[in-house]
């Protein structure tokens, strides 16, 4: 059998420190460098991890940019807007990132529950499963799982009495969106249903919400100005998907790429990544976003790679120094979504700072 080439875009990381750390994992799996090691790859360096390690690894806290992007922008949105206070602007922003984490680690406890993340599954191929792998016991991922449900609450507690109950109606429907994307009985990742759901969460739930707590309001515009980012991280969901299908179709998890096809599942991907840009352009001839997160066409390199990756046969051996596989396409993607996203930051930030175009709606 003939080994395929890998593409031109897989580099699962573009700074020259991720290099470096890529280039050989630590000697031990303790201190600063075995934390950074773990951010980067979402894996242990070999030898018993410390307390961070293992933390960070059971956490995958790898993924967390793509939470603090969401607060960012929503943050730089509001800056400008009448009634903005940093106070909840963070509280918000913590809030939803220790979201995030409880949705990481319950997607762990229930897809172990229903007997999805066997020994085989990416899910304990890509990096260390909590509980099977021995990081630590289940008793152990269920308080973790507290403590995270717990601050999340606290900060939503104090934003609703800030801001009134439709701070109430943002958490809820994130909370019930995020059990329902893999828990029983709805389990909407299994019917092609867990794409849109990202697309919400991390759109105007997530955006939307972090501004309304920042600020009381929430203009049509900021709606709107959410979507470009939703639709990054939905990108990173379906790339993912792509690499599990095979092994989804097999336990019947009928994610959006099983139920279209694999040509028909890439196709999607890539119209997800153009309609981030398109939209983007959107927004700013609506004036939903300010003219300088144009910036963004800075990241169109970074797509052409990872269309070209779509577009290839999926490599049938991981290339050196790449630490996630079998995910291929989510590595790929994620990084455009890291590139994009800090570029759509930057953008905003730069009309926060020299007042152009914000607040929206105003």
């Amino acid at each position: 059998m003939t080994t395929t080439s890998p593409p031109p875009a897989p580099t699962p990381s573009g700074s020259r420190a991720e290099r470096r750390l890529l280039s050989g994992p630590p000697a031990t799996a303790r201190g600063p460098r075995s934390w950074a090691y773990a951010l980067v790859t979402v894996n242990p360096p070999p030898g018993e991890p410390d307390w961070g390690t293992r933390w960070i690894v059971v956490t995958r806290a790898a993924v967390l940019p793509m939470t603090l992007f969401a607060g960012l922008v929503a943050g730089l949105l509001a800056v400008r807007a009448t009634g903005f206070r940093w106070a909840d602007l963070v509280l918000a922003i913590v809030g939803v990132t220790l979201a995030h984490l409880n949705n990481n680690l319950t997607n762990d406890l229930f897809d172990s529950a229903v007997g999805l993340d066997v020994e085989g599954y990416p899910r304990t191929l890509y990096a260390p499963h909590p509980t099977q792998s021995g990081l630590v016991t289940r008793r152990q991922l269920g308080a973790a799982i507290g403590l995270t449900t717990a601050g999340a609450v606290a900060c939503g507690a104090v934003l609703l009495a800030h801001r009134g109950l439709a701070v109430l109606a943002f958490a809820v429907g994130g909370a019930l969106l995020s059990i329902a994307y893999t828990a029983p009985p709805l389990r909407l990742k299994a019917h092609g249903l867990g794409e849109p759901d990202v697309l919400v969460v991390w759109g105007p739930l997530m955006v939307g919400g972090t501004y309304f707590s920042a600020t009381g309001s929430l203009p049509w515009q900021v709606l709107l100005a959410s979507l470009p980012y939703g639709l990054l991280c939905t990108s990173v969901l379906l790339g993912k998907h792509l690499d599990k299908a095979p092994y989804d179709v097999t336990s019947g998890t009928r994610t959006l790429p099983v139920i279209l096809g694999d040509s028909r599942g890439r196709a999607v991907t890539i119209a997800t990544l153009l309609a981030f840009y398109a939209t983007v352009g959107l927004a700013v001839a609506l004036r939903a976003l300010p003219w300088p997160t144009l910036v963004v066409a800075l990241a169109v390199p970074r797509l052409v790679k990872v269309i070209g990756a779509l577009r290839a046969p999926r490599p049938t051996e991981p290339p050196p120094g790449f630490p996630v596989w079998p995910l291929w396409f989510a590595a790929v993607a994620f990084v455009h979504v890291r590139r994009a996203g800090a570029l759509l930051v930057l953008g905003l930030l730069a009309a926060a700072v020299f007042d152009v175009g914000l607040p929206v709606g105003g």
